[in-house]
């Protein structure tokens, strides 16, 4: 069965990722799979609900999490929903589904102490892949970019006249990002660097791997984990952490919020929200040790 035009429709209307487009896309195979060897249905157009809670329950037996359960389950709602736009179903199986109960998680973000640590070890970085590497971390917490979109960066992207970097977001949304004085002069050195690399297979691109190649999901985890490790003792060290570190700590220096939201680069104020928790508890504690009567 082709996903074609739900494909098309991903990419040119909603303007999914290609990362995002290619999980729901996954999690549509993976579906298929499970009612061509359980229920003979080659065409999941024509699968009812008790279908679908028949995938949900070997998903949960499994052992894999509420929160990727849901994940997968959202894809195929919608799926159904664009089915039912197009005409192609008049009822949608999921329309009454409700999304299995999650623990909400917690992240905890670097402290400015932490940071800073990472930044001096990586203040002695002076060949390519070191200069590269305290770029990335400069960059992810001066901007609080996506790993995703850091990635993806282009070298025209990075403006040195205007003092800003241009990211290209979710949905193919684009925000201009102002870039600290301190990132500028890094970035500079490390273009210095990379401009005698050899054999660049991807020279639009702003970050190379030693070999000329645009770099890679893995490898920016590594860097992140691998930096961090020597500092923190938390047990989530990533790219999405340092993000989640940007947002906390400029609100619990005063930043508006809203201001926050459009660097972030979220669609709405809910999501930049969830930031909120770790300033809310610095406020609780500088409270208690404060207030007069307490």
């Amino acid at each position: 069965m082709s996903f074609q035009a739900f494909t098309d429709y991903l990419q040119l209307e909603k303007k999914y990722s290609e990362h995002t487009v290619t999980a729901y896309l996954k999690d549509l195979e993976d579906f298929q799979k499970f009612a061509i060897s359980e229920f003979q249905y080659a065409n999941i157009i024509d699968v009812n609900y008790a279908i679908v809670r028949s995938w949900i329950i070997a998903l949960v037996d499994s052992g894999i999490s509420n929160r990727t359960v849901n994940r997968k389950i959202s894809s195929l709602k919608t799926y159904y929903k664009f089915l039912l736009k197009t005409s192609q179903i008049e009822v949608n199986p999921l329309a009454k589904h409700k999304a299995l109960k999650t623990s909400k998680k917690i992240q905890v973000p670097f402290s400015e102490k932490e940071i800073d640590s990472v930044m001096e070890l990586l203040a002695a970085e002076t060949d390519f892949e070191g200069l590269r590497n305290r770029l990335i971390v400069e960059l992810f917490y001066s901007t609080g970019i996506r790993r995703a979109e850091l990635i993806n960066l282009k070298l025209s992207d990075v403006s040195f006249a205007q003092k800003t970097i241009k990211v290209l977001g979710k949905r193919n949304k684009e925000r201009i990002i102002p870039l600290l004085p301190v990132v500028l002069t890094t970035v500079d050195k490390y273009l210095h660097l990379r401009n005698k690399l050899q054999n660049i297979e991807d020279p639009a691109f702003l970050f190379l791997t030693q070999k000329g190649v645009k770099i890679y999901e893995n490898l920016v985890y590594r860097i992140i984990n691998s930096y961090f490790s020597k500092t923190s003792e938390k047990m989530k060290k990533s790219p999405h952490i340092l993000r989640h570190s940007f947002a906390t700590h400029l609100l619990n220096e005063g930043a508006d919020i809203n201001a926050v939201k459009e660097l972030l680069g979220h669609s709405s104020l809910a999501s930049t929200q969830v930031y909120t928790q770790n300033s809310i508890a610095k406020l609780k504690e500088v409270y208690k040790s404060s207030h007069p009567r307490n």
